[in-house]
């Protein structure tokens, strides 16, 4: 199974020079971009004292498709003879030679300008941390050479923007920002846990490592724990920002969700992995409108 599909609106829309550099930022498969975004979403709504800033909103739609897409060419960079061994992945732009190395870290250049447009128009304090995790951004590439935990790294990424969105809107990190963001962890880690198991027979094969490979069958067992408390933490983050009984039944809707993932996926099937992964749109979709409908009533 290679995660470069044929046919799709790519295929069929883009001229073929664009193609090859739509792959590399992943443009065609934008549930990495939902989950980058969603964690800010969710703390600019939070953070709000209604309807959410609709500039923000965009602006950090903006920023998660650049930052994506940067981070994404950064991976594919280091990780290109990694990417050349592996079958869901050797299709790619630079193993398959669609992109040369040089080529990519020009585009990768431009998605950092595009990510640095969008960067300076916020405040100081946001300003600040996101020049931070430009480290976190420029190690996540290694982790799997040195750990079995890629996945918390990611994490740590990923849901950076909860601490940005809140310093957007207030201008300081508080509480619920400090919650939202290590309940994110907790969500990365399960759901990234999930997308590992596709490729672990070529990750012990090629000697990298994951969460896959650390937990093997006790998977599901962890899944639960991670989810759980992401809950949790979710939770504790709407209790310490006030929320109202709609946030709720938002939070009721993430939990129902993500204990679907949990009992229901099925780590030896590829496609089905890649299914339950992809399905985390909904957790995201789920608490972003009970934050916004509980701030807006």
């Amino acid at each position: 199974m290679t995660d470069i599909r044929t046919g799709d609106w790519a295929d069929r829309y883009a001229p073929p020079a664009l193609r090859p550099y739509i792959r590399l930022a992943r443009l065609d498969r934008p549930i990495g971009t939902w989950l980058l975004l969603f964690p800010g979403w969710w703390a600019i709504a939070l953070a709000a004292a209604g309807w959410p800033d609709w500039r923000l909103l965009a602006l950090f739609g903006i920023g998660a498709m650049a930052m994506r897409g940067a981070g994404c060419t950064l991976n594919d960079i280091v990780d290109r003879d990694f990417d050349g061994r592996v079958e869901r992945t050797r299709t790619r732009p630079i193993p398959s030679g669609a992109v040369t190395v040089r080529q990519a870290w020009a585009f990768m250049a431009l998605e950092l300008a595009v990510g640095a447009a969008v960067l300076f128009s916020l405040d100081r304090l946001a300003i600040l941390l996101g020049l931070l995790v430009l480290l976190l951004i420029a190690t996540y590439p290694f982790m799997k050479r040195v750990t079995y935990w890629p996945q918390f790294f990611l994490g740590l990424n990923f849901n950076w923007g909860a601490l940005m969105g809140w310093a957007a809107v207030r201008g300081e990190i508080a509480a619920p920002a400090l919650l939202l963001y290590i309940g994110g962890i907790c969500w990365t880690l399960g759901y990234d846990t999930i997308y590992a198991h596709q490729d672990k027979e070529d990750d012990v094969l090629i000697g990298v490592k994951s969460a896959a490979l650390a937990l093997g069958p006790r998977t599901r067992v962890w899944l639960f724990i991670f989810y759980g408390a992401a809950v949790a933490l979710w939770a504790a983050a709407g209790a310490a920002a006030g929320m109202s009984g709609v946030y709720w039944l938002g939070l009721a809707a993430v939990a129902l969700q993500l204990l679907w993932q949990a009992a229901q996926v099925d780590t030896d099937d590829a496609v089905d992995c890649l299914a339950k992964f992809r399905s985390n749109r909904w957790t995201g979709w789920f608490l972003l409108l009970g934050i916004i409908a509980a701030r807006a009533a």
